[in-house]
């Protein structure tokens, strides 16, 4: 009987993170469930036990190193061997920098950045010592090119760039059998944009084109399966992003300054009162899904041409960045 695999997630409850749940899931795994909110590991947790699986519910705050370790040491216990460890919990504030406060920028790194390295130096206590298992990292085209009104957000995602790269070097110069990887992922219809603290005038909205969180979770899997990989770009909007800014990067700056605000926000006024999940969790299970599912897509050729086959992945990246090249060439040639 083949052995299932012990899948540990952050961020479980909602979103991506859930998302990655049910992919995992119904592949047969085990899976230790991070995250603040009951009410949504609960969920999760029946929806791994309907498909044969055994689920671990671990109501933690990634924000601290020792729930975080604590964590890792029950699913040992409970669940077994680690075999894959998915950081993908997250925290946000839409805000301009010059009304963020020194409070906020903490806590989104914490949870953000911090979070990715706590749950990583937990896998590794486990990891290393079997010579064995996989760490992936939940990423963004915004690890590569920020944009304005999340500010704190995207300099933690350039930070799990960082610590990533040092993270992967280290294994490779160690000869270690433990891998890690990173998927870089496009704007997504995840429940954030409706729980996040934002003092945008507008209501929050991801910058088109949007993807469903499903997009998301199959590369996942497929990215804990072939770790080999460094990066995974999970949609042509990712790769434009990614080699467009290292091709323009001024140009970027400018075109964001003009259509980065707008972009960002949609559907007349936010409520200024609604609560927010900075520091606690809202009740309720909600879900993988946000509000734009007539406006998001099911599907990706860049994820699927990278899930499917080596050679036309490839082919299709090098043709996109040559691609982007000519566009944004010609786009600051006019300016």
């Amino acid at each position: 009987m083949q052995k299932r695999e012990i899948v540990v997630i952050t961020g479980a409850s909602a979103g991506v993170g859930r998302a990655a749940v049910r992919e995992f899931a119904k592949r047969g795994a085990d899976i230790g469930l991070i995250a603040r909110g009951t009410d949504g590991l609960e969920a999760a947790a029946r929806e791994v036990e309907e498909q044969g699986g055994r689920a671990l519910i671990l109501p933690v705050d990634v924000a601290d190193a020792g729930q975080v370790q604590r964590a890792a040491d029950e699913v040992e216990q409970k669940l077994g061997p680690i075999d894959i460890w998915v950081n993908d919990a997250m925290a946000s504030v839409f805000s301009p920098i010059k009304e963020m406060t020194a409070e906020e920028f903490k806590r989104v790194t914490e949870v953000t950045y911090l979070g990715y390295v706590y749950g990583t130096l937990a896998a590794l206590k486990y990891m290393l010592p079997r010579d064995r298992g996989t760490i992936v990292h939940v990423g963004s085209a915004l690890a590569y090119r920020s944009i304005p009104l999340q500010a704190a957000y995207c300099a933690s995602k350039h930070a799990i760039l960082g610590f990533f790269a040092s993270l992967r070097t280290e294994l490779i110069h160690d000869g270690s059998n433990v891998k890690t990887t990173m998927v870089q992922m496009p704007a997504l219809n995840t429940p954030q944009f409706g729980w996040v603290k934002s003092r945008l005038p507008r209501k929050a909205q991801p910058v088109p084109p949007i993807y469903q969180p499903e997009v998301a979770a199959r590369l996942i899997y497929h990215a804990a399966h072939h770790a080999e990989r460094r990066e995974w770009y999970a949609s042509w909007s990712v790769v434009k992003a990614i080699f467009g800014n290292k091709l323009v990067p001024s140009y970027a700056d400018h075109y964001l300054a003009k259509n980065g605000y707008d972009s960002q926000q949609y559907d007349g006024g936010e409520d200024p009162d609604r609560p927010n999940n900075l520091y606690h969790p809202l009740p309720g299970d909600h879900g993988a899904h946000g509000s734009f599912d007539c406006r998001a897509k099911n599907w990706s050729a860049e994820a699927f041409a990278e899930r499917h086959a080596g050679a036309l992945g490839a082919v299709l990246l090098g043709v996109g960045i040559v691609g982007a090249a000519f566009a944004l060439k010609r786009c600051a040639a006019c300016r």
